[in-house]
């Protein structure tokens, strides 16, 4: 049922990017790698989820279905990697659907001490699955309000910012403090080598983008509106990302506490704004419901379209009267749940594990989407013409490239970052055993079902 628009793509990908990882972690970043190595960072990561949204385009327009991710891989790379491609995106999801149930259940806690976080993660996920399983108009349009709520928030807090940095707006400072603090310590204040332990922050920072192509098999006019909703949602992206850490940045001195505190609410109490403290805390809130939203829609897609190629029982790819996989939303909200306790009760086992395969699992899949697109343009220049593309990745093959050797150094990187090199320790062998368990137990289904093909 193709029911989203083109603002429907757009919000249902700002939904999955703007997470708690713009609002908690961009002072911690600014801190590590100073304002302008944050700000770096996050450019090279806007350039490669732009590169990576430009191979999708071509592909999701072309192919325009719900199993996207996993069906590009599957036809252009092999069986086995878009099977592991899709259990590598949907752990990603369901992980954070466990972070986001006990980090709404702590944020509401701060207005409702008396209330167990428990019950709180009870209600939400009650709230998300009621959004997802009525009817995907229903929850396009919930999506569409929880992501406006966030972007009108960072644009308001953007444009507050350049006011007190260019001092049109008092703030407690005898004078405006322009851009002095962004070099104040020197441009790299721990030297160059710490943007790139950022870098791979900045790079999930604009994870969710590729939701657009989960969601193209239930969009109308796909050609018309994805290469739409590409474009929109990677200039508010940028525009709002870059903008919030240029704020920050520039109001905020690099030695002060606040950075890794509550830069948000101390901007917005040093120019008065009352209540700041409930506002971004009600911010942070819709920030998190609508991830675990995005979240929920995203995975139990990749488990649809895993039982629809029968690697998963035929149950999971049954849909309601309104078209939607309830068995497989179920499937993911309980594991969700499963991810919550695990962070509770073995933190530093199981869910250290699942938190560090999910981490590698975003460069991984896009990196599988860069191989798939040069893949599939060598299969379609075989047996049609170049014009028959309703939408060509630009700079062809050099984007693809660049989107592979970029995904394969951000890889690498993780090795140098102590912090972050457990993600590889647990990342590959994931995707190793998932390859072999493909290949032990389906390995022998008929290669027809990944032919090279196009939409009609």
């Amino acid at each position: 049922m193709r029911k989203m628009s083109s603002k429907h793509l757009v919000t249902l990908s700002l939904g999955g990017v703007i997470g708690t990882g713009i609002f908690l972690s961009s002072g911690y970043l600014i801190q590590e790698a100073g304002a302008i190595g944050t700000i770096i960072a996050y450019l090279i990561g806007a350039a490669l989820a732009t590169l990576v949204m430009m191979c999708l385009g071509e592909l999701s327009v072309q192919h325009p279905n719900t199993s996207s991710l996993h069906m590009y891989a599957s036809k252009y790379i092999h069986p086995s990697v878009g099977f592991t491609v899709a259990w590598l995106y949907w752990l990603t999801w369901t992980v954070a659907l466990g972070s986001q149930f006990i980090t709404m259940g702590i944020t509401l806690q701060k207005w409702f001490p008396q209330i167990p976080i428990w019950i709180w993660c009870a209600i939400f996920s009650g709230i998300i699955l009621l959004l997802n399983v009525l009817d995907v108009k229903i929850f396009s349009v919930s999506e569409f309000w929880l992501s406006l709520i966030k972007v009108v928030a960072l644009g308001i807090f953007v444009i507050l910012g350049i006011t007190a940095i260019t001092g049109v707006l008092p703030v407690h400072a005898t004078r405006a403090p322009l851009f002095h603090n962004l070099t104040a310590n020197g441009i790299f204040p721990h030297g160059f080598g710490a943007v790139f332990i950022v870098l791979l922050s900045a790079n999930f920072a604009f994870s969710g983008t590729e939701l657009i192509g989960v969601a193209a098999g239930e969009t109308s006019e796909p050609e018309k509106n994805i290469p739409k909703a590409i474009k929109r949602t990677l200039f508010l992206l940028v525009t709002l990302f870059i903008g919030t850490i240029v704020v920050i940045g520039a109001l905020i001195p690099a030695n002060s506490k606040a950075l890794t505190e509550s830069p948000f609410v101390l901007i917005l109490q040093n120019l008065g704004i009352p209540f700041a403290s409930d506002i971004m805390n009600f911010i942070i809130f819709i920030a998190i419901l609508s991830g675990a939203n995005s979240g929920l829609y995203a995975a139990s897609r990749m488990l649809w379209s895993l039982a629809e190629d029968g690697t998963l029982p035929k149950t999971f790819s049954r849909l309601s009267k309104n078209g939607l996989p309830v068995n497989g939303l179920i499937l993911t909200l309980a594991g969700g749940l499963l991810s919550l306790f695990s962070s509770i009760y073995a933190e530093d086992t199981v869910y250290l594990a699942l938190v560090s395969i999910s981490g590698f699992a975003v460069v991984a899949v896009w990196l599988s989407i860069g191989i798939s697109q040069l893949q599939f343009r060598k299969a379609f220049i075989k047996q049609h013409q170049l014009s028959e593309l309703k939408y060509q990745t630009p700079g062809y093959p050099l984007v693809p490239w660049l989107v592979i050797i970029l995904c394969a150094i951000s890889l690498i990187g993780i090795y140098f970052d102590p912090n972050q090199r457990i993600a590889l320790y647990f990342g590959i062998p994931f995707t190793i055993l998932t390859t072999l368990v493909y290949q032990l137990f389906y390995r022998k289904q008929k290669r027809s079902n990944y032919e090279i093909s196009t939409v009609d």
